[in-house]
């Protein structure tokens, strides 16, 4: 789920010498990329995933995160509610993620402090920085809105399309462009590329490992590597369920404080 979690989150688009709609011979370049952020982002009407982060720095020391994600569609392809719980280790225990996904505008994110006591809000402006300290970021969680870029067919092969996106508000992201290449059976996204202004790739996304589950091919396992300063967070999905019936409630403030338990147990 997410992330990438379906990785890719979830994130998805390139650019082209002018920008215009290229097209495929099947498929038009904004049919794929909603095809890639439904499959990326939206299997099933709900899930749940365990997920274990290592996080290794560019002197190779690691430090490791452990949480529980639930999300909830209120539309498809639209609308939608997630809740990130941390349990692992004890210095973020209790530390709450939620954002909702607005159809347009930016969506809101907040992170629950425990020790205290504290909601924090996070700003548009940082949207694209370490979510927890991994090489992720907050926006890669619950996946970049397809609306913010302007995309290309670069090129396709049997296996892959290949997408270059660039921002409509280039001063609100730290990227000049980015490549994703999208599988053409599943739709999953399976690599982002991001180029800076020296036209440098300087941080690439990946998912590693896919599996069926359910009948939703799912990133089980992902990567996330710092071209230019080194270092990179492994991310796994463990244990994911589609389709629990999540009650629309547990999506709340209240939440944050009260985590429900019930639906945060997992199936081992």
């Amino acid at each position: 789920m997410s992330l990438l979690l379906k990785l890719g989150k979830y994130s998805i688009l390139l650019l082209l010498s002018c920008f215009v709609n290229a097209k495929s011979e099947q498929m038009d370049v904004g049919t794929i990329i909603k095809k890639a952020e439904l499959a990326a982002y939206y299997a099933g009407n709900d899930g749940r995933t365990a997920a274990r982060m290592m996080i290794v720095d560019s002197n190779g020391r690691k430090q490791m995160r452990q949480f529980i994600i639930l999300r909830k569609d209120r539309e498809e392809g639209g609308a939608q509610d997630m809740l990130v719980f941390f349990s692992r280790p004890a210095d973020v225990k209790g530390t709450v993620f939620r954002v909702v996904k607005h159809n347009e505008g930016e969506d809101d994110r907040w992170l629950y402090l425990p020790d205290l006591d504290l909601v924090k809000r996070i700003s548009a402006g940082d949207k694209r920085t370490s979510f927890v300290g991994a090489h992720f970021y907050y926006e890669d969680v619950s996946g970049r809105g397809i609306e913010k870029d302007i995309f290309a067919l670069e090129t396709e092969t049997d296996e892959q399309y290949v997408i270059t996106a660039m921002p409509k508000k280039p001063e609100e992201v730290e990227f000049k462009s980015y490549k994703v290449w999208i599988d053409k059976q599943t739709f999953l996204p399976v690599k982002i590329e991001y180029t800076n202004n020296k036209e440098m790739v300087y941080r690439r996304v990946e998912a590693v490992k896919v599996q069926n589950i359910a009948g939703y091919p799912t990133v089980t396992e992902s990567k996330v590597s710092d071209l230019q300063n080194g270092g990179y967070t492994l991310m796994q999905f463990r244990f994911t369920t589609y389709n629990l019936g999540l009650p629309d409630d547990i999506f709340s403030e209240r939440s944050l404080r009260t985590p429900p338990h019930k639906w945060l147990s997992v199936s081992k």
